[in-house]
C-alpha cells in the first residue's frame, strides 16, 4: 500500500524562483513578492530596501527580524535582474530603478521626469497603441535572437516633464512675473 501525499497548492512566488533556478529563500521571496505587489512602481535600491523595512515594521515582524542588508539587497536585485525576473533601467542621473518584469510583457514603456524624477508607467496612456508596440518590440527581440544574441529586454524610455511639474513651474513663473 502506498500513501500518496497531500497536494499542497504550490506558493506562486516560490515557483517562479524554482522555474527560474533560484533559491526560494525567505529574502528572495519577501523582495520578490513585494515588486510583484507593486507593479506599477519602480524603486531605487535605497527605496527598495526602505520600503521593505516599513513594510516589515507595519506587520508587526519587528526591525530586526526581517531587516535586508544592503548588500544582501544588492546581490538578489542583481540575481533576480539576470534570470529576467525584474527590469532594471537607468535613468539620465545613472540611478538604477528596479521593476517587477511580468512574463508576458516585451516592452514596458514609461516616462521618466526630468524634474521631479518619477517614473511613471505608460501602458495604460498608451492604450490602443500600446499592442503596436509590444508587437514592435517582438519583431525586434525575434529578430535580434535570429542574429544570435540572446538574453534580450527592451526598454522604452520618454523623457521630459510630467503634467504636475509644468503646471507647477508655470504657477510659479506666473508668480514671479506678477510680482
Amino acid at each position: 500500500m502506498s500513501v500518496v501525499p497531500s497536494s499542497s497548492p504550490v506558493d506562486p512566488i516560490d515557483a517562479l524562483l524554482s522555474a527560474h533556478g533560484l533559491r526560494r529563500t525567505g529574502a528572495a521571496r519577501r523582495v520578490l513578492g513585494w515588486l510583484l505587489a507593486h507593479p506599477d512602481t519602480s524603486y531605487t535600491h535605497a527605496q527598495l530596501q526602505s520600503s521593505l523595512q516599513s513594510d516589515s515594521t507595519q506587520d508587526g515582524q519587528g526591525a530586526g527580524a526581517a531587516t535586508l542588508d544592503r548588500v544582501t539587497l544588492y546581490r538578489l536585485i542583481d540575481r533576480l535582474t539576470q534570470v529576467g525576473l525584474l527590469l532594471c533601467r537607468v535613468d539620465v542621473h545613472r540611478v538604477r530603478r528596479y521593476q517587477a518584469m511580468p512574463a508576458s510583457v516585451h516592452a514596458l514603456p514609461h516616462f521618466e521626469c526630468q524634474s521631479c524624477h518619477r517614473d511613471q508607467p505608460l501602458q495604460g496612456a498608451l492604450q490602443g497603441n500600446a499592442q503596436d508596440l509590444e508587437v514592435a518590440a517582438q519583431n525586434a527581440l525575434q529578430t535580434l535572437k535570429a542574429l544570435g544574441y540572446q538574453g534580450l529586454s527592451l526598454d522604452l524610455a520618454v523623457r521630459g516633464v510630467c503634467a504636475d511639474c509644468a503646471t507647477a513651474a508655470t504657477a510659479s513663473t506666473n508668480r514671479h512675473e506678477a510680482t
